[in-house]
C-alpha cells in the first residue's frame, strides 16, 4: 500500500508535469499567425506581389485577404482553417468598406467587421473578424482600451504552406 506521503509526492509530481506542458502549449495556442503587410505568412489569405493586400483578416474558421492586382483588379483569397480548403477568385468593391466574390453560387462577402457566406437570400455563414488588418488604411487614432479575441487562432495548417493557388 502506498503511504500518504509517497502519495502526495506522486500527485505533486504529476501536477508540476502538467504544470510545465500547459505553460508550454499556451503561447503557442493563443497567438495569432504570422503576417505582414501582405497577409499571413505561409497562407492562401496572401497577395502575391506585385498585388497588395486591402485587407486581410481571419474568423473562427477562415482567413481571408483582399488583394488589388497591378492591374487594378480585386481577388479574393481564402482559406477554411478545419482542412484547409482554399478559394481563389475574382473579386468586387461592395460600398465604401466591403468586398464580395461569388463561387459556384455562393457569395462571400468580407469587411473589416465580418465575413458572410450566402447562397442566395440565405447565409449559411456570418463570422465576425477575430483578427483584421488593413495595411493601406489611415492609421487609427489610439483607442483606449483594446480588446482580445475570443478564441484563439491556430498556426497555419500545413495545407496553407506556400499560399499557392
Amino acid at each position: 500500500m502506498f503511504s500518504t506521503a509517497r502519495l502526495s509526492r506522486c500527485l505533486a509530481a504529476a501536477v508540476a508535469v502538467c504544470s510545465v506542458l500547459l505553460v508550454i502549449w499556451l503561447p503557442a495556442a493563443s497567438a495569432a499567425p504570422a503576417s505582414d503587410s501582405l497577409g499571413y505568412v505561409d497562407s492562401t489569405a496572401r497577395c502575391t506581389p506585385p498585388a497588395t493586400a486591402l485587407l486581410f483578416g481571419s474568423t473562427e474558421s477562415s482567413r481571408v485577404a483582399i488583394c488589388k492586382t497591378s492591374g487594378g483588379q480585386y481577388e479574393y483569397r481564402g482559406v477554411r482553417v478545419r482542412d484547409g480548403a482554399k478559394l481563389v477568385v475574382p473579386a468586387s468593391q461592395s460600398g465604401s468598406d466591403g468586398f464580395v466574390a461569388e463561387n459556384d453560387g455562393v457569395t462571400y462577402t468580407v469587411t473589416a467587421k465580418s465575413l458572410s457566406v450566402s447562397m442566395g437570400n440565405k447565409v449559411i455563414r456570418d463570422e465576425p473578424m477575430v483578427d483584421v488588418h488593413q495595411p493601406d488604411a489611415p492609421a487609427a487614432p489610439a483607442a483606449p482600451t483594446t480588446t482580445t479575441p475570443a478564441t484563439p487562432l491556430p498556426p497555419p495548417l500545413p495545407a496553407e504552406v506556400g499560399g499557392g493557388r
